[in-house]
């Protein structure tokens, strides 16, 4: 069958095509139907089966005769250390840390942080919670102290295991030190830790409450899988972390084994043992979906990459990975891409490396401008598929899913929605739009299993957050339309879409249009305020490297092709040249902030922020246009 026979089935008979779905996991206690909607608007799935991650994800690998094969890939550029785990090697370690945690008196249902640099342990200890029933909360390593501190409150874990530092090009990131700062600014406080050590920082211990990994492991009774019911939580991640009170996303167990593991073939099209490659970290949904997870329960090998694009030690070490461990599947943020770009604008390092087992890229994260998935898709020969999903519905919402139909691509569309998500255009008023027409994205309620059915102990702000302004629908915060061949187009946030003297204008569209200027590697644009017009939209332009003209004749070409792409509407009149831009950890552009630096607005700082230098470089570079107190 192809996509629309695949979807038409969905939509007519949802319990069928998730019950056959199931069908692919090892259950204890199999569903006897798929959704639980007793407690309409909040829904579960697969609620009274009994289940194990870990086992789905690890042992019955080992059972059915594939422990040799492996399982994960640790490439470390930063340290110069790469080696293999196998099924068999894997079920070891993590039966052995989840004993350490019996052992300590860690139960199902017990809260876990896990704050961890890119290493095999990451996911080690992952599946040890999963292992044992408890419910782990994985904070990006080397995330601020107070930050940390908010969800050892909010998660109030019994555990915490933790690396000893993280490590960046050219320098070391000390996790311990920001961990007892946290622990000491908690007023939960956790009953011990367990620090890896690496050799590159060894961190000081507190007896009595810290252990070092290779101790805690060593000699204990490994732990068996304990089932678990089918809407017993798998984990809590954090989202929405930069303001306010940070949102714990909610995973539930089954839903999140039978969705991940429909995904790797229908979506990515890869087999058991294939190698698939999510450049990303543990830290965000990406690394717990497809670095943990989704490729581990298919039985795939998983790439633990620590590195980075670009300086590690060259724009070509993707090429390398790819060339060295036969990968089939890339996926990555756009932004990590237009870094490879911006330092190789020719793709010379491509022309080195042999990359016939790359059969896709996949992209994700933010939107992916049309010029970045033409330069991948010229230099790599191979599918460039972008698709949209949120931490909140832990997969992709729309793809071109290309296990089950390649389907014609459409530049600056992630496609049509996948089984399980009913997406639609409706305005303001909650009626819906036409084809073609701007508005908010909504999926339809029930959403499908693997999606958050709450947040953690606040229930009453999922609804506000995510299900009041439309009801019956989940509201996704993002803004576009969908054609009137069923594509989806994500033009922006809810909150980027401008109105300029009336006209509701999206920052997205701009965006593309900048973006395909031969001279500008990334850019963003804002709306700030005018008096005149409500909202005036401003760019940033980051050029390639090597580019022969100046700022002001590429920032005069920029205004130019606004007007002539989008019109005189777009009022697009002011951009400025700028090193880089600023993002979060995992890519995303920071544009709310830069709105408030531009309108003089007070701002906190924001705990993803990859670099706050940058916010002074923008703030400098916005009084040269009279913004910022300029």
């Amino acid at each position: 069958m192809g996509y629309a026979e695949i979807y038409a089935a969905w939509k007519a008979d949802p319990e069928a095509f998730w019950m056959e779905a199931a069908q692919a996991i090892d259950w204890v206690s199999p569903p006897t139907r798929a959704l639980n909607d007793d407690n309409a608007p909040l829904y579960e799935w697969f609620t009274e089966a009994r289940v194990n991650t870990c086992w789905n994800a690890v042992d019955r690998h080992v059972e059915a005769g594939r422990g040799d094969q492996a399982a994960i890939i640790y490439d470390s550029p930063v340290t110069g250390i790469k080696r293999r785990i196998t099924y068999a090697e894997l079920k070891d370690q993590v039966a052995s840390l989840a004993g350490g945690l019996v052992t300590k008196g860690v139960t199902k249902g017990d809260r876990v942080i896990i704050y961890m640099p890119m290493v095999p342990e990451a996911l080690v200890a992952m599946l040890a919670c999963a292992r044992i029933g408890a419910i782990h909360s994985v904070v990006f390593g080397g995330f601020a102290a107070n930050e940390l501190a908010v969800r050892i409150d909010d998660a109030a874990p019994k555990a915490i295991i933790a690396g000893s530092c993280g490590i960046e090009p050219g320098r070391i990131v000390e996790y311990k030190p920001l961990l007892d700062a946290a622990i000491e600014m908690a007023n939960h406080k956790p009953d011990f830790t367990v620090i890896l050590q690496r050799e590159q920082c060894l961190a000081n211990l507190t007896p009595g409450r810290d252990y070092a990994w290779n101790e805690f492991t060593s000699g204990v009774e490994p732990a068996d899988c304990v089932p678990v019911e089918g809407n017993h939580p798998a984990y809590i991640l954090y989202t929405s972390g930069t303001t306010g009170q940070p949102k714990g996303v909610v995973r539930h167990t089954a839903g999140h084994l039978v969705a991940l593991n429909w995904t790797m073939k229908n979506i990515y099209n890869v087999d058991p043992g294939d190698v698939y490659w999510a450049a990303s970290d543990v830290g965000w949904v990406v690394g717990h979906s497809y670095i943990c997870y989704a490729p581990l329960i298919h039985g795939n090998t998983t790439v633990v990459f620590e590195g980075k694009p670009i300086g590690t030690p060259d724009a070509g070490t993707f090429w390398r990975v790819i060339e060295e461990y036969n990968v089939k599947v890339l996926f990555t943020a756009p932004t990590a891409f237009r870094a490879i770009k911006r330092e190789d604008s020719r793709g010379e390092f491509i022309k080195k490396y042999d990359l016939s087992s790359l059969k896709a890229l996949y992209l994700a994260g933010e939107r992916a401008d049309p010029d970045t998935i033409h330069w991948a898709g010229d230099k790599l020969g191979v599918p460039v598929i972008d698709h949209w999903w949120q931490t909140e519905t832990g997969y992709s919402i729309a793809a071109n899913p290309l296990g089950i139909e390649a389907l014609p691509v459409k530049i600056g569309s992630p496609s049509v929605a996948m089984p399980g998500y009913d997406v639609q255009i409706l305005g303001d008023d909650g009626h819906p739009m036409p084809a073609g027409e701007l508005g908010a994205i909504v999926v339809k309620l029930p959403l499908p299993p693997g999606t958050l059915p709450t947040l953690w102990n606040a229930e009453d702000r999922f609804k506000s957050s995510y299900l009041n302004a439309f009801p019956g629908y989940y509201e996704t915060g993002d803004a576009g339309y969908i054609d009137e061949d069923g594509y989806l187009y994500i033009m922006a946030r809810t909150d980027d879409v401008i109105n300029v003297a009336g006209h509701r204008l999206s920052t997205g569209a701009m965006e593309e249009v900048l973006a395909a200027h031969p001279d500008v590697a990334e850019c963003a644009v804002i709306g700030v305020t005018d008096q005149l017009k409500g909202q005036l939209p401003l760019g940033f332009l980051c050029t390639n490297s090597g580019t022969s003209k100046s700022d002001a004749d590429i920032v005069t070409e920029c205004v130019k092709l606004m007007r002539d792409r989008i019109g005189p509407v777009a009022a697009f009149k002011h951009a400025v040249v700028v090193d880089r831009l600023p993002k979060t950890r995992s890519g995303k552009i920071l544009r709310g902030t830069m709105v408030k630096i531009a309108d003089g607005d007070t701002y906190k700082m924001p705990a993803t922020i990859d670099d706050p230098a940058i916010l002074d470089e923008i703030e400098e570079a916005l009084k040269t246009l009279g913004y910022a107190g300029g």
